[in-house]
C-alpha cells in the first residue's frame, strides 16, 4: 500500500483508502442488517454496547489479517500452507466454504426478499437474475470497477442515523445502553449475541483481507511473493488506517441499526422480524412510504458488494490450497480453477434458496453459523500473525496479542453459551 505521500493529508487520505474500506463496507452486509435489526427490534436500545466493545477487536483482527498479507506476500490460506501441517488448512477451507456457502445463500435471498416486497417479482425469478449479475460483474469486469460504483449504494445505510435521530429516542437510555452492558442469559438473548458478534467479526473477512492485500501489490506489478515479501513502516501505517476507516463506517452503521430499531420497532411493540416490510418500517420515520426502496436499495446495494467478498475470499483460500492461480483481475482461462470455486459457491447458495426457507430468518441464522465457526478461524489468524518464520520482526505486538486474543476469547465463549442456552 505504498503511496506517494501527499503534502495535503486529506488527498493522501482517500489514495490510501482500498482493501480496509471494501472488507468494512461489505461487513454490513444484508445478513449483518438484518441481525442488527433483529438485535434492536427484540431488545431495544440492549445490545448497543456490543458495537463500542467490537470496534477495537474487529480493527485488531482485520489489521493482522492486512499485516499477514503485506508482510508474507501470501494470503492467509497460502501462509498456513506453508508452515503448518495440510490437515489444519483443509479443516479452516472446509468451514470457511460452509460458512461462506450459507451466507451467501442467505445474502441472495434477503436480496430477493427486499425485491419482492417492492415489484412482486418472485425469489425464483430474482435469485438468478442476481447471481449471474454478480458472476458476470466479477469474472468479466475488474471487481475494483464493479465495487466501485456498489460502494455509493451502501451510502444509503446512512439513513438510519438520520431515521434515529427523528425517531426522538430516549438519550439517556441510549448512554446507559451504549456503556453499561445488560446481559441476560437465555436463549433468545444469547443466540441473537452470537449472531451479532459472527456478523461482525466474520470469518470470510479474514481471509479476504490478507487476500487483497496481496491484489494490491499484484497491480502495481509485484507479481512473485519473493517481491511482495516485506513490508515497510509507511505501508503497515497506511494499512492501519485504511483498516480503521472501514470497520469505524461498519460499526457506526452497526450502532445506528440497532439504535433506530430499538427506537422505533421496539417502541411499537413490533418484537419479532419476520419480513423485509417489517425491517424496513424502522427507516419510516425518516422517508414514510419511501422506507421500503430505502431499504431495498441498501440491502441489494450490500448485497452485491458482499456476495463476491464471500465466494471470493472462498476461492482465495481454496486456490493458495492447491497452488493455483488466483485473482479477480484474472481472465477465466488463466484462473480457470479459482473461478471454479467462485462460481461454485454461488450457485451453491442460489441452490440454498430453492428450499424456501423464510429469506429474513436465514440472514439471521447465517450471522449466527459466523458466530460459531470463528473462534477456530480466529485462532488461525493469531497463530499464523505470531509466526516468526512467516513474519519476521513483523509479528504482533502486545497491543495486536492483547485485542485479538480478546476477540478469540470472547467469540468462544459466545459460541460457548449458545451450545448452553441451546440444549437447556
Amino acid at each position: 500500500m505504498a503511496l506517494d505521500h501527499s503534502h495535503n493529508p486529506l488527498v493522501r487520505y482517500f489514495k490510501l483508502l482500498g482493501p480496509g474500506l471494501v472488507t468494512g463496507a461489505s461487513d454490513d452486509d444484508p445478513s449483518g442488517i438484518t441481525t442488527y435489526s433483529v438485535a434492536g427490534a427484540s431488545f431495544g436500545y440492549g445490545m448497543l454496547w456490543t458495537a463500542l466493545l467490537t470496534l477495537p477487536l474487529t480493527i485488531a483482527v482485520q489489521l493482522i489479517c492486512a499485516r499477514i498479507g503485506l508482510v508474507s506476500g501470501r494470503g492467509l490460506a497460502g501462509a498456513v500452507r506453508r508452515h503448518y501441517p495440510r490437515p489444519f488448512l483443509y479443516a479452516a477451507c472446509l468451514l470457511l466454504l460452509a460458512a461462506n456457502v450459507f451466507n451467501i445463500a442467505a445474502d441472495l435471498g434477503g436480496m430477493a426478499e427486499a425485491v419482492r416486497m417492492l415489484t412482486g417479482l418472485p425469489a425464483l425469478v430474482s435469485v438468478p437474475l442476481f447471481g449471474a449479475a454478480i458472476l458476470i460483474g466479477t469474472v468479466y469486469t475488474s471487481y475494483a470497477t464493479f465495487a466501485r460504483h456498489l460502494k455509493w449504494l451502501t451510502a444509503v445505510l446512512f439513513a438510519y442515523i438520520a431515521a434515529a435521530f427523528l425517531a426522538g429516542p430516549d438519550w439517556g437510555a441510549v448512554l446507559r445502553a451504549t456503556f453499561l452492558p445488560s446481559i441476560r442469559w437465555d436463549a433468545l438473548y444469547v443466540g441473537t449475541l452470537v449472531g451479532v458478534l459472527g456478523t461482525t467479526i466474520s470469518p470470510y473477512l479474514f481471509f479476504w483481507q490478507a487476500s487483497q492485500e496481496v491484489e494490491e501489490d499484484k497491480a502495481r506489478g509485484q507479481h512473485t511473493a519473493a517481491q511482495r515479501r516485506g513490508a515497510t513502516d509507511h505501508e503497515l501505517a497506511d494499512a492501519r488506517l485504511d483498516v480503521t476507516t472501514g470497520i469505524v463506517f461498519s460499526n457506526v452503521v452497526f450502532y445506528f441499526i440497532i439504535l433506530t430499531t430499538g427506537s422505533t420497532l421496539y417502541r411499537a411493540g413490533h418484537r419479532e422480524i419476520e419480513t423485509a416490510r417489517q425491517a424496513a418500517e424502522a427507516l419510516a420515520p425518516l422517508v414514510g412510504e419511501g422506507a421500503y426502496l430505502l431499504f431495498t436499495l441498501g440491502l441489494v446495494g450490500t448485497g452485491l458488494l458482499a456476495v463476491p467478498v464471500l465466494a471470493g475470499s472462498a476461492s482465495f483460500a481454496v486456490a493458495e490450497l492447491f497452488g493455483w492461480r488466483s485473482g479477480l483481475d484474472l481472465s477465466p482461462r488463466r484462473g480457470r480453477g479459482f473461478y471454479l470455486v467462485f462460481t461454485g459457491a454461488v450457485v451453491a447458495g442460489m441452490l440454498l434458496d430453492v428450499l424456501d426457507t423464510n429469506p429474513i430468518r436465514m440472514l439471521f441464522l447465517s450471522a449466527v453459523l459466523n458466530g460459531v465457526l470463528a473462534p477456530p478461524l480466529l485462532l488461525l489468524v493469531m497463530l499464523v500473525g505470531n509466526n516468526r518464520a512467516i513474519m519476521g520482526e513483523r509479528t504482533n505486538g502486545p497491543w495486536l496479542n492483547a485485542l485479538g486474543g480478546g476477540a478469540t476469547l470472547l467469540m468462544t465463549a459466545a459460541a460457548a453459551a449458545f451450545f448452553a442456552t441451546s440444549w437447556r
